[in-house]
């Protein structure tokens, strides 16, 4: 989990994220998940981030049942779709959620 004084640290990640979640038109719930995902899980390094952003926006859509496909989720965050595919599922079971298994 995270505390609040990391919502000010990574304020310009949560506005990136934000801008994610308006270009995929994202409910209010997904995007909160996908916030509370990102916080969660930021990595230390800045390269990693954009990566992880992407992964918790799609796996926050997921949780929120606003489900987006990877491509469209890693088009709309300027990340390869690998990199969206290779980290959501971890995300979901580091925040103690089950990954469908479709």
């Amino acid at each position: 989990m995270y505390n609040a004084s990391a919502r000010l640290e990574h304020a310009p990640w949560l506005e990136e994220l934000e801008a994610v979640a308006d270009r995929l038109e994202l409910s209010s719930d997904a995007r909160s998940t996908a916030a509370d995902l990102f916080l969660a899980n930021v990595p230390d390094s800045d390269r990693s981030k954009p990566a992880v952003l992407a992964a918790s926006v799609y796996a926050g859509s997921l949780v929120a049942g606003d489900g987006r496909t990877q491509c469209a989720v890693a088009d709309a965050a300027d990340v390869s779709r690998l990199s969206v595919q290779q980290r959501w599922k971890t995300i979901l079971e580091d925040a103690g959620l089950e990954p469908p298994s479709w």
